[in-house]
């Protein structure tokens, strides 16, 4: 299996690393101390338009989409090594028009969307003009098996009733955001599979109702954030419906596996950025008498984070080539593991450099402590670590029992 870049990735890459070195890392305090100093955390801070507007004049901008209509036309394993830079910093992927919930949104519209809906959400989108939100997980529900939902989505004439609790609806705090996917039960008799529908839900429509703003270990993640949300009697067109009524968990199954390997690709890009850090550091703090990077237990971090992060890479890079080749569908196994293991890579890595630096590991000082309660939640987003090891079990319990391993 050939990971080589090709020669656009490999220009598209060293364009990406000098942006991120020239514009997003000497932007990324200023960032960060406006929201902590703002009158208002949920404003947006003026330096990220900039960066925005920066990006996208560099053409390094909708790289995730595969459409060449719409986007860069990369494959998933192309878009990969560049996915994982723009994983090095929290702020990075809303400046090149790469950060969820916004991407996986957007290749709903392209996919599922029709010419008017696509008029109307997926261009300003595209542009970077508006911000969007998704509107699956329940907090009165297991919500990782999609089936369980049980928000409503009733006919009434021209008009679809939403009714229902959805929370971690990340992005609903941000001032930009104007559009929502919602995915609830139009018929709660059909077959398991096929009760649940999607429909476009503007933010701004009567009955939705921001509860609460949700943290994430003490981090709100303003002004971006994840919201719990109430929509009551919530009225919206019938022509909002995507794709019809009963396709909800077929258009959840086609978002969710682009989604979950970026996830993936980004906690590689935290993963490095912690380990450099955590070298550099090594090799300039002293203690006993020597460097940390003299010390056996510290050599031993490095090692294993650099095997670690290169074992995640590699089953990365093959689940995206699997997803290019042969579907999603035949890729589900890798896709499952990879969802497992990335995670819980990052968070190793990060906990051993916030170890490196001590106190100030646990401060805002370094990006560790942010990105480590990132890095902690993914492994709970798009589904739990025990559900994809349950998917992994029974395809390869099924695989083993026809004699294809």
């Amino acid at each position: 299996m050939d990971f080589e870049y090709s020669d656009r990735v490999n220009e598209l890459r060293q364009r990406l690393l000098a942006f991120m070195d020239e514009v997003v890392y000497p932007n990324e305090r200023a960032y960060h101390e406006y929201t902590e100093t703002a009158k208002d955390r949920w404003s947006i801070p003026p330096v990220m338009e900039e960066m925005k507007a920066k990006a996208r004049a560099a053409g390094l901008w909708n790289l995730f989409l595969p459409e060449s209509e719409w986007g860069a036309g990369l494959s998933n394993l192309e878009y990969a090594p560049l996915c994982e830079i723009m994983g090095r910093s929290h702020v990075a992927p809303e400046v090149f028009n790469c950060a969820a919930p916004d991407t996986g949104n957007m290749e709903v519209l392209v996919r599922y969307g029709t010419p008017e809906q696509q008029e109307q959400w997926l261009k300003p989108l595209l542009a970077g003009e508006i911000r969007s939100s998704f509107a699956m997980t329940e907090p009165a529900v297991a919500s990782s098996d999609a089936t369980n939902i049980q928000a409503s989505i009733r006919r009434d004439g021209d008009h679809y009733v939403l009714n229902g609790r959805k929370w971690w609806v990340s992005g609903a705090g941000d001032p930009r955001c104007k559009i929502l996917i919602f995915m609830g039960k139009t018929d709660p008799k059909a077959e398991r599979h096929k009760q649940q529908s999607m429909i476009l839900v503007p933010i701004d429509t009567p009955g939705v109702r921001v509860v609460r703003h949700l943290t994430i270990y003490g981090y709100d993640d303003a002004p971006h954030g994840h919201s719990e949300v109430d929509f009551k009697d919530v009225r919206v067109p019938a022509a909002n419906l995507l794709l019809g009524e009963g396709r909800g968990f077929e258009i959840a199954q086609g978002r969710l596996g682009p989604g979950r390997i970026h996830h993936c690709m980004r906690l590689i890009g935290v993963a490095e950025r912690s380990l450099e850090i955590m070298c550099e550091r090594a090799r300039s703090r002293t203690a006993f008498g020597k460097t940390l990077a003299e010390q056996g237990v510290v050599m031993e971090a490095i090692a294993n984070s650099r095997m670690e992060i290169e074992q995640s890479r590699l089953l990365t890079l093959k689940a995206a080539h699997m997803m290019d080749t042969v579907g999603n569908k035949v890729a589900r196994s890798e896709i499952a593991m990879i969802k497992v293991v990335a995670p819980n890579m990052a968070t190793r890595v990060i906990d051993r450099a916030v170890q490196v630096f001590g106190g100030s590991g646990f401060t805002g000082d370094q990006h560790l402590a942010r990105s480590w309660a990132w890095s902690r939640i993914l492994r709970m987003a798009d589904g739990p670590d025990e559900v994809h090891r349950m998917t992994v079990a029974k395809l390869e319990l099924g695989s083993q029992a026809v004699g294809r391993r």
